[in-house]
């Protein structure tokens, strides 16, 4: 399954805007029959602020939908499905409350961002309950993944775990390949 870009339509009025963020039979028909059992959210108070690059294994493996309600995001995904041939390769958005885009991120998949702005608001659905048994995740700036971030490792705030998750070249991947391979599709 591929990564998916979401732009929800926005009606907009003299009173402001309404957006339909979220809507199950549209999402079944459209993105995949999948139900979401949990929503997350997060404030991060500095720009600079790293979550990531996480998962979490089988059998409480999740997909995420993943909104920003304020501030701004540049969001990453890693293909983390052995036998993929974009294993260890990634995609990246920048997420808003203004472009008010949402990444949909099936299983498989490592996930991570940093905040553009202070003061930024993460949303995100997921497909199974929080289980820390079966948390994990990847060294954020292994130079394997050769992901981009928009900022230098000093002007960077990551908690104590994501510090210590380890590199990719020690992950041994629980996911298999599915067929499709890493790609962003915008709807």
């Amino acid at each position: 399954m591929s990564i998916i870009l979401i732009t929800p339509k926005k009606f907009i009025d003299q009173r402001g805007w309404f957006v339909e963020t979220f809507n199950q039979r549209r999402f079944n028909e459209q993105i995949s029959p999948l139900t979401f059992v949990q929503d997350n959210q997060s404030h991060s108070a500095r720009t600079g602020t790293i979550r990531g690059m996480h998962f979490q294994r089988p059998p409480h493996a999740q997909a995420k939908l993943v909104s920003c309600l304020r501030g701004s995001i540049f969001d990453v995904v890693v293909d983390i499905r052995v036998g993929s041939p974009t294993f260890g390769k990634h995609v990246s958005v920048i997420l808003s409350a203004e472009n008010g885009k949402q990444l949909f991120i099936p299983v498989g998949f490592a996930h991570g961002l940093v905040t553009l702005e202070p003061g930024t608001e993460i949303q995100y659905k997921v497909s199974d309950f929080y289980a820390p048994e079966c948390e994990d995740g990847l060294m954020w700036n292994d130079s394997q993944l050769a992901i981009d971030w928009p900022m230098k490792t000093g002007d960077v705030q990551l908690s104590q775990k994501d510090l210590e998750f380890r590199p990719f070249k020690e992950f041994v991947s629980p996911f298999g390949y599915d067929g499709t391979p890493l790609s962003l599709i915008e709807v």
